[in-house]
């Protein structure tokens, strides 16, 4: 799965959101950051693999696909301010528990908090794009779920949300 095309859009995005909020992507990196492991904890919230107090299953498929394409465009937003463009991910299986996986996720981003580099950056988001068959979701299902949190942003943006 290549992602040039979605680093491209969310190079529009971002854009718009400097000119607009007098930022850039050195300024705003840390609150970057801080806002994917917020959304990684709202997509796994979504998925309440955690929530073994609880009978309820997980939200509706759309429902998840929009929390994680919002992690998708920080993910996209943090590797544009390190410079990179494009992004070539093969679906590696995973067989642990998927609050494992998720956890793996996590540790992953934090490393890449602390040294945010290529390497540390890559290896972050394989390990989330690896959750996508993991919930039974494929990539055209991201990029569609992408896309669309694309022009909720815009027009988020266009409405001074």
């Amino acid at each position: 799965m290549e992602l040039a095309e979605l680093y491209t859009a969310q190079k529009g995005l971002d854009a718009e959101i400097q000119e607009l909020h007098h930022v850039t992507y050195e300024s705003t990196f840390h609150e970057r950051m801080l806002a994917l492991l917020v959304e990684l904890g709202e997509f796994a919230n979504e998925t309440r693999t955690f929530k073994f107090w609880s009978l309820k299953g997980p939200s509706p498929k759309e429902r998840i696909l929009d929390e994680y394409a919002d992690a998708v465009h920080f993910f996209l937003s943090l590797g544009i301010a390190i410079g990179i463009d494009h992004f070539q991910h093969e679906f590696t299986p995973y067989e642990g528990k998927l609050t494992d996986q998720i956890l793996g996720v996590y540790q992953d981003v934090v490393d890449f908090t602390r040294n945010a580099n290529a390497e540390t950056y890559g290896t972050a988001f394989h390990a989330f794009l690896n959750l996508l068959p993991s919930l039974g979701y494929n990539e055209d299902d991201m990029f569609a779920a992408y896309k669309a949190k694309l022009a909720v942003n815009y027009h988020r943006q266009e409405t001074h949300y």
